[in-house]
């Protein structure tokens, strides 16, 4: 039987974003003419925030344990807060937060299928990874909006009170060894679906070299971050 629960008495949060001071690589990249325009930058980061908010609150129907329920309900509380927050930001700037997100509701809706999984655990995962990588994305991207970039960049680098998934996952794995290759699997195929959310955000100026140049570093910053993640719960990345 895999364990849901976990003894260890709840601790301040370990894993937190990495502020933009820290994601060297990504400020050392012009983005500025791959970047989207603000319109789109702000509709695909509320609504994906929506999403994770979404996903969290179907996992909690399915967990027994109140401890847990009430774990992972912090989790989805997070990016509750996070899409407020943004939506607060895009009527300040006069638009409608719903015609601002819609056309980005069909292909997040998309990934978020795409990488849901078959076991609650799998979907846990999912969210706490794919979320760290895309929050991680758009920090990067925020140094090209000004003022209105900085409050984003403030809003993602808010708590997750992603840590109880963590450790969820952590104590599912050492319940039973035949989990830690099914989701560190699962893990590796997470990045494939994420990257490609991610490079379908930029703006689009051809594939020559002066374009991967300016990508690679983000995506190589993306993928470091993603092995600390998946190194924190004894998965190899």
């Amino acid at each position: 039987m895999v364990k849901w629960f976990w003894q260890r008495p709840q601790t301040g949060r370990k894993l937190q974003l990495r502020s933009r001071d820290e994601l060297s690589g990504a400020n050392r990249v012009d983005f500025e003419e791959l970047a989207p325009d603000i319109d789109t930058f702000l509709g695909q980061a509320a609504y994906l925030q929506l999403g994770f908010f979404e996903t969290l609150t179907e996992q909690i129907q399915t967990i027994p344990e109140l401890s847990e329920k009430e774990a992972v309900s912090r989790a989805a509380g997070a990016a509750l807060t996070k899409h407020e927050a943004l939506v607060a930001l895009i009527r300040e700037r006069g638009d409608d937060p719903t015609e601002i997100m819609r056309p980005f509701r069909e292909p997040l809706d998309a990934f978020r299928a795409a990488t849901h999984g078959v076991r609650p655990q799998e979907t846990l995962l999912s969210v706490h990874i794919t979320a760290g990588m895309l929050d991680d994305f758009y920090l990067a991207l925020s140094a090209s909006y000004g003022e209105t970039g900085d409050r984003v960049a403030r809003i993602l680098q808010a708590d997750d009170d992603r840590q109880a998934i963590v450790e969820l996952i952590s104590e599912t794995i050492a319940s039973d060894p035949e989990w830690k290759s099914l989701l560190a699997l699962w893990g590796r195929r997470l990045v494939g679906d994420t990257l490609l959310i991610a490079r379908a955000a930029l703006r689009p100026t051809g594939r020559g070299l002066a374009v991967q140049e300016k990508v690679e570093p983000v995506f190589t910053e993306l993928m470091a971050a993603h092995s600390r993640r998946m190194d924190a719960m004894g998965l190899a990345a």
